[in-house]
Formats: C-alpha cells, sequence, structure tokens
C-alpha cells in the first residue's frame, strides 16, 4: 500500500529511492509547508535499533545547526515504526546524478561555480566538527536558479564520535577516500577527496574509479591514480589537473588544508594561465604518476601576494636573461659589421658606379690602374651579350592538406563492452573511454558475452560531442 502519512507529514507523492530508504515530497499541515522527508529503514536487531536511533538522533541534530546557503536546511526528525526519517526543506532543481546521466556536457565555468559551492558548504560544516562523509552526485543539488546544495547530511558521522553499525561503512566507495574504505578515522579532507573524485566526472563524464565489483573498486582506491582529467577531455583548461589532483592526493596531508582553499582555486582557475615552479612535491609526485605532462615545473597555481618577490626573481632569470643575450648577440654583429667595413678595401668600380677622381688620387699607381680598367670595360662594351640563362620551371605548390573536423564520442560502459563502429572494432570499453568519428551517420554496437548487444545509431555534426552511456543488466 503506498505511504499516505509518516508521523505527522501528509505524503503527497514518491520522489525517488536512496542507498538507505525511500525520499518523500511531503506537506507539513502545522504550518502549511511542502518538505521532503527521507525514510531510513531500521533493520536490526533490538540491541543495535536502540544504538543506532540514538546516533542518528544525534548526528541529526548536529546537522540541523547547519545554517548555509549551499547546505539543505533539515526541519525536523522522527521515528514511525520501524521507520526513521528527516524532513527538510524541498528542493526544486536536479541532482548532479541526474543532469550527468542526461548526457549533457557542462561547460567549465559551470562546473567550477558548482564544486566552488560545494566547497563553500563543506568548509563550513568542518568549521562546526561535521564531516559529510557521503559526497557523490546523488547528494548534489543544483537549482534552476544556479545555487547548489548538498544534502543528506543528516546521516553525516562526526569525527570524533560514532563508528559504522557492524563495521559496516556509510558512502559511495568510488567517491571515497582511501582512509575512509579502509576504515581509518576521517577529518574533512575526506570530503574533498570525494568531491575531486566528483569534479573529475563533471569534466570526464566518467567517475576516476570504475571496477568489475566492490573490491575492484576499493583496490583502485587505494592503490590506483586515475589518469589527469586533461588526458580524457583534451578541452579543459590544464588548472583542472592541478586541482584534481591537489584533490584526491592519497595522503590526506597532501591534499587540500582546507575546503575554502579548494574553491578559492576553483573559483580562480583562469588565473592558472601563468605557471610557475611548484613547490607542492606532494602534488607533481601524484600529478606525474598519472600522467606524462608536458611541462610537469607548471604544475601549481599564480603566486599569491606573498609570494611577489620569489616572482619578481623568476621574471628577472625568465626574462632578463634572454633579452641581455639579445642585446649582446645584437652588439657584436653590429661592431663585426663596422670592422669588416673598414679593414676591406673598397671595390673599384667604373662606368658611373665610382667617381674617376677617387681611383686617380687613391695611390701613386692609381693613373696605370684606371688606364686597366678602362681597357677592360671598353673590352666588354665590344663583347656580345651573353644569353640570360634559362629559368627553372615554375613549380605549383599544393596547399597543405586541412584536417576534417572531428566529432567525439565518449564511451562509459559498465562492466564492460566491445565497441564497434560500422562493423569495425575500436576496443574495449573500459578502458577505451572515447573514440573520434567522421561528421555523418554511424552504426554503434557495444557487445558483451554474457548480455544481448546493445545497438545505436548516431548522426554526428562536425566537432560534435556526445556521450554514449550503458549499463548491461
Amino acid at each position: 500500500m503506498p505511504l499516505e502519512q509518516l508521523g505527522r507529514y501528509e505524503i503527497i507523492r514518491e520522489l525517488g529511492h536512496g542507498a538507505m530508504g525511500v525520499v518523500y515530497k511531503a506537506r507539513d499541515p502545522l504550518i502549511d509547508r511542502t518538505v521532503a522527508i527521507k525514510t531510513i529503514a531500521i533493520d536490526f536487531s533490538n540491541t543495535e535499533s536502540a544504538a543506532f536511533e540514538k546516533r542518528f538522533y544525534r548526528e541529526a541534530k548536529s546537522a540541523g545547526r547547519l545554517n548555509h546557503s549551499n547546505i539543505v536546511t533539515i526541519h525536523d526528525v522522527g521515528k514511525s515504526d520501524d521507520v526513521a526519517y528527516i524532513a527538510m526543506e524541498f528542493l526544486d532543481g536536479q541532482s548532479l546524478r541526474e543532469i550527468l546521466d542526461s548526457g549533457v556536457v557542462l561547460p567549465p565555468e559551470k562546473i567550477a561555480d558548482i564544486a566552488a559551492q560545494v566547497a563553500d558548504g563543506l568548509a563550513y560544516a568542518h568549521e562546526k566538527g561535521i564531516v559529510h562523509r557521503d559526497i557523490k552526485p546523488s547528494n548534489i543539488m543544483v537549482l534552476g536558479s544556479g545555487l547548489v546544495k548538498i544534502t543528506d547530511f543528516g546521516i553525516a558521522l562526526l569525527p570524533s564520535g560514532s563508528r559504522t553499525m557492524a563495521d559496516t561503512v556509510f558512502g559511495s566507495p568510488k567517491y571515497m577516500s582511501p582512509e575512509q574504505v579502509m576504515g581509518r578515522d576521517v577529518n574533512g579532507r575526506a570530503d574533498i577527496f570525494s568531491l575531486g573524485a566528483v569534479l573529475y566526472e563533471m569534466l570526464t563524464g566518467f567517475a576516476p574509479f570504475i571496477g568489475g565489483d566492490l573490491n575492484a573498486v576499493i583496490d583502485q582506491v587505494i592503490n590506483q591514480t586515475p589518469a589527469v582529467p586533461s588526458s580524457r577531455n583534451k578541452s579543459i583548461a590544464p588548472a583542472f589537473d592541478y586541482i584534481v589532483a591537489k584533490a584526491m592526493a592519497k595522503n590526506p596531508d597532501d591534499r587540500y588544508e582546507s575546503a575554502q582553499a579548494m574553491a578559492r582555486d576553483l573559483q580562480n582557475f583562469r588565473d592558472f594561465a601563468v605557471w610557475r615552479p611548484t613547490r607542492d612535491a606532494a602534488v607533481m609526485r601524484h600529478a606525474a604518476s598519472a600522467a606524462t605532462l608536458s611541462d610537469p615545473a607548471s604544475f601549481q597555481p599564480a603566486a599569491g601576494p606573498d609570494d611577489t618577490a620569489s616572482r619578481q626573481r623568476r621574471n628577472l632569470i625568465v626574462y632578463g636573461v634572454p633579452v641581455a643575450l639579445v642585446a649582446v648577440i645584437g652588439g657584436w654583429a653590429v661592431l663585426s659589421k663596422r670592422a669588416s667595413e673598414v679593414t676591406q678595401p673598397a671595390e673599384i668600380r667604373v662606368n658611373g658606379n665610382a667617381p674617376a677622381e677617387m681611383l686617380a688620387g687613391a695611390n701613386p699607381g692609381s693613373s696605370e690602374l684606371l688606364r686597366q680598367e678602362k681597357e677592360r670595360a671598353q673590352r666588354l662594351a665590344s663583347s656580345p651579350p651573353t644569353a640570360a640563362p634559362k629559368t627553372a620551371p615554375s613549380v605549383t605548390k599544393r596547399a597543405p592538406a586541412v584536417a576534417k573536423p572531428m566529432a567525439r564520442v565518449a564511451l562509459a560502459v559498465t562492466p564492460w563492452g566491445e565497441v564497434y563502429v560500422d562493423g569495425r572494432r575500436k576496443g574495449i570499453s573500459p578502458p577505451l573511454a572515447e573514440i573520434k568519428l567522421a561528421p555523418g551517420k554511424h552504426a554503434v554496437e557495444i557487445r558483451n558475452t554474457t548480455f544481448q548487444p546493445y545497438a545505436k545509431t548516431v548522426e554526428l555534426k562536425a566537432e560534435a560531442y556526445l556521450k554514449i552511456k550503458h549499463k548491461f543488466q
């Protein structure tokens, strides 16, 4: 039977299912307000149920004190039979998960804005001593106004307090930090890692860790470093490589010191156009192990106000030395030319090329020299003209071929599939993440030996970007 009442709240309709329960749109008749109700099924033994309920109320109460524009507001908590619930503000928008699954390609400015707003909300929560522990696209809501809200703080765990029930880890492993999946104590930097993973997916269209099963994902989170985002999406700014690497460092001490610091870099990602040598060796090790960079020494954001002196020294080395070298070479060339003009004898020319008086007064033997030159000129004048050399036939150079603009097709296949385009095999996805195709109509087929093949016909325009996502089940 459909649920009609939960506590004092009148259920309007179901909004969706979460990992721990159902989310409803409801009405609070006490103050005539529309709310969202998130339920959490209590399916434990009597002892565990009592412990869970106590922790649930304590953490929901803590989350209810969070008052920030980027955090959903919690109005109430309660219990009805074996169902605990949280009443929170109703949000008219889409989850980031829904946006990404729709295939929409977000522009870099929008990506940076969404991630920066999440970082702002996390920074506020961390200052209050609360770690979310489950930052993922489905827990990030984007409203029509552009405002971003973090949800599910009601089931967050306090950094100094409780463990999960029966050693079970809450959260989504492919977005969790290494220390979290290993069951270690965590702080706000675990949320920073998770936000870095979400940012990675927004930039590339793929989660950074994709395994065949839970154990494979956990192994990747702990031991593997994903390729830098720009290696999967050539159009993004290199600054995002740095931000993602800094946020997703395996060692928590190598990550951003705070979510606010990450928010600042996201808000100013375009200022990363000028690089300087890095002093952050840990981030460089992380980035270098992910991919071969064309300029690893530039993997650092622009210098701040406190780095003025170092920037001036760098500019002196980078710009001053080459300018001085050019000046020295230019001066040497001028002096060499003047020296050659002084030391080499002037060419003696006749018939208008050099005045005869210059020859007459050059030296004691100049009269004889003049006579010889006149005789040579007469001989040249009386000799028949020589035929002009034949010019080589002109060769028409071909204009360099202009590369035809291609379309890009991103692939997200779970668990895996052989990709064929127009009957030709392109590879297995994953790891194949993107293929380039000529504009026009193409037949795409993805095959898995266990399931029925997936087929799709696409019509691509030049420089178009399309994402094909398929889960075999």
